[in-house]
């Protein structure tokens, strides 16, 4: 049993360095001799969730034989056979035909991440497999989380299951699914920035208690975010914050809200005076973010929800190339006006200006490549009056 279980971990490592680079910008179309070829036409996703749900089934079977008398080597070295020649292998070659330019950047990406989670957490479980003969002790089976201390199997199989569960998830999203997730991720992100802006300008130092200020941040607030009636001539509102996955995105988003919490705490607020004359850009800048968060909002319901069948059957369909930017630019925008954010907390003029120019330039963009129809780009339709109404609004704010 021994030497199987050797041979397992060292499959499992060369499959886990093969997404990997999968996942990278340098390797994302590059194969590998561990992973096998599969015919283009195979569903990734379907064979993704499929060979996911089969490693769940085993390792919970590994995880059984390992904690339970009698200890049985055979039924153990069974199991590992099974894997390494069905569920193992199948997983990784999901990843390599789940193709960027059929699949999205995005989703093939999150893909090769997850598969190689579940390689990683596998691996930690075989490792925990006993050579001596015997059952775990209690000590070695349940969990110990303490610094530096290493799980025990119960918690190791739980990790596993959780990534399997990740990569079926994404699966059965599909592409469209998946990318309109994300999109709801990177509105619900502008949504908090938006909304920590907005208290931090109402915020006042602790000479500014006079009733002027008072009305100074109530006119703030309405300037900033705009009427109800300008909401429903734009045809949308936004819609409640939605819970993000663990993903590393998420975690990223995660690290950015910690960094704007601390900087919350121990920012300066804007003078009285207001010498640099930041109380306007304040105010030009949350309009402007009011309007791009309806545009996220306003691109779910009329671009994603519209999108045609994903992967297209031909990779000469521009439409991959096309979600590929603006993806990126949803993407990106969170980040921008991240950075908006922290130029305020500083006070500082001459960034938040520059940070401002380059952030509309790219919100801009994004909503021109959103105002053409998946189909007949040489068309328009009625969203596409909607974001012309979006780009004059996003002049109109501009101090």
């Amino acid at each position: 049993m021994g030497r199987v279980v050797t041979t397992t971990i060292s499959i499992l490592s060369q499959l886990e360095t093969a997404v990997s680079k999968l996942g990278s910008d340098s390797n994302a179309s590059s194969s590998t001799d561990t992973v096998p070829p599969l015919d283009p036409t195979v569903d990734a996703l379907a064979v993704a969730r499929d060979s996911a749900t089969l490693i769940k089934a085993h390792a919970t079977k590994i995880s059984l034989f390992i904690i339970n008398k009698p200890f049985t080597p055979t039924a153990i070295t069974k199991v590992l056979r099974e894997l390494v020649a069905g569920p193992l292998p199948a997983l990784a070659s999901a990843a390599q035909l789940c193709d960027p330019k059929r699949y999205t950047r995005a989703v093939s990406r999150d893909l090769a991440w997850r598969c190689g989670r579940v390689f990683r957490e596998l691996k930690e479980l075989v490792n925990r497999i006993p050579t001596d003969g015997r059952v775990l002790s209690d000590a070695k089976k349940n969990s110990s989380f303490g610094i530096g201390a290493d799980k025990g199997s119960v918690a190791t199989t739980g990790l596993l299951w959780s990534a399997c569960d990740d990569v079926v998830t994404l699966a059965s999203l599909g592409v469209a699914g998946y990318l309109m997730q994300k999109v709801e991720q990177f509105r619900d992100t502008l949504k908090d920035i938006m909304e920590e802006l907005k208290e931090w300008s109402e915020e006042e130092s602790s000479d500014e208690e006079d009733d002027d200020d008072d009305n100074q941040g109530e006119d703030t607030e309405d300037e900033a975010y705009g009427s109800a009636d300008e909401e429903e001539a734009l045809g949308h509102t936004v819609s409640q914050a939605n819970q993000t996955q663990d993903t590393p995105s998420a975690a990223r988003t995660a690290a950015t809200q910690d960094m704007l919490d601390d900087l919350m705490n121990s920012h300066t607020h804007i003078p009285r005076d207001d010498p640099e004359r930041m109380r306007p850009r304040l105010d030009s800048c949350l309009r402007r973010l009011r309007l791009t968060v309806l545009l996220y909002q306003a691109a779910l319901k009329r671009r994603f929800k519209a999108l045609p069948p994903l992967p297209p059957p031909s990779t000469a369909d521009d439409t991959l190339s096309r979600l590929d930017e603006i993806m990126r630019l949803l993407k990106l925008l969170p980040e921008r006006f991240g950075s908006i954010a922290l130029a305020f907390y500083e006070l500082d003029r001459e960034l938040t200006d520059s940070m401002m120019e380059t952030c509309f330039s790219e919100a801009f963009a994004v909503s021109e490549l959103l105002s053409k129809p998946w189909a007949a780009v040489d068309t328009k339709d009625e969203f596409a009056d909607w974001v012309l109404k979006y780009q004059i609004e996003i002049k109109k704010a501009e101090i």
